[in-house]
């Protein structure tokens, strides 16, 4: 997967969770709302005057503006703050001083205080507390009339009401809280999508720039002296560059699988064009695709530190595979203070190199010798093909 494609499966993934959030906030819109339409059409059934009737609706347009946008948004922490108890006493008010005014038809209300103590008091008294509001709706129901059903029925509508309020708050705002996981997710993909470009674009043009600047340094100094020499060096840059115009195609598709085989040979090439005498020794099997481009990397990402920060003469290379892990030891003079590879954290080269290694579980040694010379030494488990190859088509 390219930068392009994640940010645009991001977008994607924005417009389509985003809608979760509205539809959870237009499910309890419509059922608050149905509540408090509920109540006012008993209200208009009162013998009551206007005032009276728009009393009611400032009472019920502030239970609902409070249980629609002040609760779902406070923490259930002892860190929260004291205004909130402040509200809950605002709205004990709003819920019980006019049942003295409406009585029965506002029985409906003080559900909306049951459920708003279970979601900003602590367990122990928000439990409390709801037991409380719906006994004393009982006792309320007792005082307007009626027999036992209609006490009943209360209790219970003020109990599943206060259930209903507190259930659909809290699925808000964990619809909410999963929107942003979600976001905070996607953004983190596109994150990782450019950091594997940039890594990827690092380990391929590092080597090749390297390689294509070597040979046409050689090649501007043999073209008087040797012409057919400059030509074939010129030949063998141009399939450098090819090569390399090839390589930043895969990361760009998002999949970049290097040959073995074909990097110790290119090693042999580079490395003999930079008069640098090479030994190398390789005695490896049949390794999985996954371990074999990273040592494939290993060996690009090393000889362009030879190349680049050390005066190397000689430089030794052994691969092997013993007791189920593929050893990879790249060891070269020539360093000195003033050219000093980069420790493995605080270079990005050999920083790519760890992290590739370390996600096979394997390790990477990078460190001068007491001789004078400097080693990297990489060692990887080769696991079962099935464990390392994906079925997929991976992102390297």
């Amino acid at each position: 997967m390219g930068v392009a494609a994640a940010e645009h499966e991001n977008a994607g993934l924005h417009a389509t969770v985003g809608m979760a959030p509205r539809i959870a906030r237009s499910i309890i819109v419509t059922v608050f709302g149905g509540f408090c339409l509920i109540a006012l059409l008993h209200v208009f059934m009162l013998p009551v005057g206007p005032l009276t009737i728009t009393l009611s609706v400032v009472a019920m347009g502030t239970l609902l503006l409070l249980q629609l946008w002040y609760y779902p948004n406070q923490p259930r922490t002892p860190g929260r703050p004291r205004r909130v108890y402040l509200v809950l006493g605002l709205q004990a008010c709003l819920v019980y001083l006019p049942l003295f005014v409406f009585g029965q038809a506002w029985v409906g209300m003080p559900g909306f205080l049951a459920g708003s103590v279970l979601l900003v008091l602590s367990p122990k008294a928000a439990w409390a507390a709801f037991a409380l509001i719906v006994a004393s709706m009982a006792v309320a129901q007792a005082q307007f009339g009626g027999g036992y059903v209609d006490v009943a029925y209360t209790t219970v509508s003020t109990l599943v009401t206060g259930l209903i309020v507190y259930g659909l708050s809290r699925l808000q705002g964990l619809v909410r809280q999963l929107h942003e996981a979600q976001r905070e997710l996607a953004e983190i993909a596109v994150t990782h999508e450019r950091l594997r470009f940039a890594r990827d674009l690092h380990d391929l043009l590092g080597y090749s720039l390297s390689s294509i600047t070597l040979r046409t340094e050689l090649a501007h100094k043999l073209v008087l002296r040797q012409p057919q020499r400059a030509r074939e060096e010129l030949a063998e840059t141009l399939r450098t560059s090819r090569q390399a115009l090839a390589d930043v195609r895969t990361v760009a598709h998002g999949y970049r699988e290097l040959s073995l085989e074909q990097e110790c040979r290119s090693v042999r090439s580079v490395l003999a064009a930079a008069e640098v005498e090479l030994g190398m020794r390789a005695d490896y099997g049949d390794l999985p695709v996954r371990i074999a481009t990273v040592v494939a990397t290993v060996l690009r990402e090393g000889v362009t530190n030879v190349l680049r920060h050390s005066r190397a003469e000689n430089c030794e290379i052994t691969i092997f595979e013993a007791d189920g892990e593929v050893n990879v030891e790249i060891l070269n003079d020539g360093l000195d203070d003033a050219l000093r590879p980069p420790e493995p954290r605080s270079g990005s080269g050999l920083h790519n190199l760890s992290e590739r290694v370390r996600a096979l579980g394997g390790g990477l040694t990078a460190e001068p010798t007491s001789e004078g010379r400097y080693r990297l030494a990489v060692r990887l488990p080769v696991r079962a093909r099935t464990d390392l190859e994906p079925t997929e088509t991976p992102a390297a």
